[in-house]
């Protein structure tokens, strides 16, 4: 007797949109939701698409009508709600755009709260594309089935971010000149954290010290070999999330 195929399908198409969603919504989508639906995954009236609205979580719809602009679903199910993100920001110093562009693909898909770039006198840049950067996160979002959007601030001089950073959150440094084992280190601490990583050429000596002596600093280590600046925001991340982020098995 042959299985009943899954519902909603794996291979159905995913997307977030802007506004909250509601069961029985009937919903147009038109620019380049559109284009994605019709013309690259060429979907018809009765194929399923996963709808995000960075609100109310996960829905399963169903295709109603394609157009040659738009492209008309109805919601048909509540399939799970946002999920619940771990209180941990990554302030990665702005990089090269191509190496930027990996450090906020791969922050999302290890489940950063908020992405906080910051400006560093070492820096290649001091510009961020705000479209550009929310297009790369929201796909990468969709790619790995999160249900919830990273907050990408604006990028901010490290001396300002010193100035106000907020008292209840710990400063994790990635220092390559070395600290405390970063596994040990986020074991031992609970609470709001953020992770704070250099450029290219590493952060310059006045930095180095500045960061250090913030109340809420400590120095970690990320191991005996000096990474390149999207390495390092990349592995930093990995670790807190295995060691006290939501990879960790809780009770």
């Amino acid at each position: 007797m042959p299985t009943t195929p899954a519902w909603p399908p794996k291979s159905a198409p995913r997307l977030f949109i802007e506004h909250e969603l509601a069961k029985g919504d009937a919903v147009v989508l038109d620019g380049n939701n559109a284009h994605y639906l019709g013309k690259v995954m060429r979907v018809k009236p009765g194929d399923t698409i996963i709808l995000c609205d960075n609100r109310t979580g996960e829905w399963a719809a169903s295709v109603t009508d394609t157009g040659k602009r738009s492209v008309t679903i109805e919601l048909v199910e509540h399939l799970r709600p946002r999920e619940a993100v771990p209180d941990i920001w990554l302030c990665p110093a702005l990089l090269k755009k191509d190496r930027f562009d990996l450090v906020l693909e791969k922050a999302t898909e290890l489940g950063v709260a908020r992405i906080q770039p910051i400006i560093t006198r070492r820096c290649v840049a001091d510009k961020l594309n705000a479209e550009r950067a929310r297009t790369i996160t929201t796909e990468a979002a969709e790619q790995c089935a999160r249900t919830a959007l990273p907050e990408i601030a604006e990028p901010m001089k490290l001396e300002a971010l010193l100035k106000q950073w907020p008292k209840e959150r710990a400063l994790y440094f990635a220092d390559e000149e070395g600290g405390e084992p970063a596994a040990k280190t986020f074991m031992a601490n609970s609470g709001p954290a953020a992770i704070v990583v250099g450029p290219e050429g590493g952060f310059d000596d006045a930095e180095r010290t500045a960061i250090r002596d913030h109340p809420q600093a400590r120095a970690i280590t990320l191991g005996p070999r000096i990474l390149r600046g999207e390495t390092a925001a990349i592995t930093a991340l990995s670790v807190w999330m295995a060691a006290a982020g939501d990879w960790s098995a809780k009770e």
